[in-house]
């Protein structure tokens, strides 16, 4: 997990080689002018996911979840979201299996470290990261998009 803001963009393009690609995009792009919806940049290799979610979790019900095929970089724009993240080798229970064609698993654990971030600031999670997102009551709107980077 990396904690960072968007003005990092020298660090974070390191973190992977599709991240110069997705600050290009960020750079000639307002995500929060955008309309909502999936915007591919290098197709499905790497892709931005913009939403204003509206339904949010507390830290007592917020499942985990781990991906294998994508790196998730989540961007708050407007107002606060709270993550949790908790190593996946210490999670002992999952919700079913892992979902191939979704990217994704799931587990009803807690996490044990949470972080909250206001507009301009992101995480990283990788595939080792399980992460609990939405999570919190902000005063405004969430607005926020999630960057899909394939690593495998």
């Amino acid at each position: 997990m990396v904690l960072s803001n968007l003005n990092n963009r020298a660090g974070l393009e390191k973190l992977h080689p599709l991240m110069p690609k997705l600050f290009e995009f960020l750079e000639q792009n307002d995500m929060a002018s955008l309309p909502v919806g999936i915007y591919e940049i290098v197709g499905r290799d790497l892709f931005i996911n913009n939403q204003v979610p509206e339904d949010l979790f507390t830290a007592e019900n917020a499942p985990i979840e781990v991906h294998r095929k994508y790196i998730d970089v989540q961007v708050v724009l407007r107002g606060k979201e709270t993550m949790g993240w908790k190593p996946m080798e210490e999670v002992e229970e999952w919700r079913g299996e892992y979902d191939e064609e979704k990217d994704v698993r799931f587990s009803d654990e807690r996490c044990e470290h949470y972080v909250t971030l206001k507009a301009g600031e992101l995480v990283v999670f990788f595939p080792n990261d399980g992460h609990a997102p939405l999570i919190g009551a902000s005063e405004e709107p969430l607005r926020k998009f999630i960057a899909k980077v394939r690593c495998e």
